[in-house]
């Protein structure tokens, strides 16, 4: 099987700061991707740049065998809203707050050509019921939601046109412990069901834990170990990891 999206030499500096080093990185379909690492290790940069948002000094990105950057503006776009899928870590970033929550999903659905308003609205409760949102609130606004309502809307949104492959920035971030676990299962539970490719950047050992297959740990813009999630946490190789890991258990 073929990697869904790979990427090669990717290399971005901020002024004199490497933002990233020479990062390579790889993600196979229905693969759970975890890019940890403490703040200013570059793993949000990471997630900008291999989603398109950000384009890197030097480096290659493929999709499905195809250069990003090659296929052009149009064809990111594209991308951006139908095989992929973008999670904020601020649900506020990634959902319209004036429109209800059945116009933030089905406003992606109408992007990629829907047009049956009953279809539409059908589609909406039953993503609404899949991240344990009560349908009945379909005409709400989101402002009038929770966090963790609003962060499983954006989910909704974000899942409702099956993207293969889905770039999750903090999806737990400020977040109530009790919440952030509710999240994390749903996720989980997501993810296995629709064969989702997701690459997930956190700083929280225990969500990636619980949700990749693999993981991969930067530090100053480099990626100093990757592997296995419980190999690389049980028994880390790199001095950084394994300090990160220590921390977490001592806390």
């Amino acid at each position: 099987m073929n990697a869904l999206l790979e990427a090669q030499g990717l290399s971005l500096r901020f002024g004199r700061v490497r933002a990233l080093d020479d990062v390579a990185i790889a993600i196979w379909p229905g693969e759970v991707l975890a890019v940890v690492g403490e703040s200013g290790s570059g793993k949000s940069t990471l997630l900008r740049v291999l989603s398109g948002q950000q384009r890197p000094e030097a480096g290659i990105i493929r999709f499905d065998g195809t250069d990003i950057h090659e296929a052009g503006e149009a064809a990111l776009r594209r991308l951006s809203r139908t095989d992929w899928g973008f999670v904020h870590q601020n649900p506020r970033d990634g959902l319209r707050m004036a429109i209800s929550a059945g116009g933030n999903i089905g406003e992606r659905l109408m992007s990629n050509g829907a047009r049956h308003y009953g279809d539409i609205r059908a589609q909406a409760k039953d993503w609404l019921a899949r991240v344990e949102i009560d349908p009945a609130r379909i005409d709400e606004l989101p402002r009038n939601f929770s966090g963790g309502m609003q962060q499983r809307l954006q989910i909704a949104r974000t899942l409702v046109t099956r993207p293969r492959l889905v770039f999750m920035d903090e999806p737990t971030g400020g977040l109530d412990v009790s919440v952030q676990a509710k999240l994390l299962d749903m996720l989980r539970a997501l993810a296995r069901d629709l064969s989702l490719a997701i690459i997930i950047v956190t700083h929280d050992i225990a969500a990636a834990r619980l949700l990749a297959h693999r993981i991969v740990v930067m530090r100053h813009g480099q990626v100093v170990e990757e592997g296995l999630t419980d190999r690389v946490l049980d028994d880390p190789q790199h001095p950084y990891t394994q300090l990160l890991v220590s921390s977490v258990l001592a806390a």
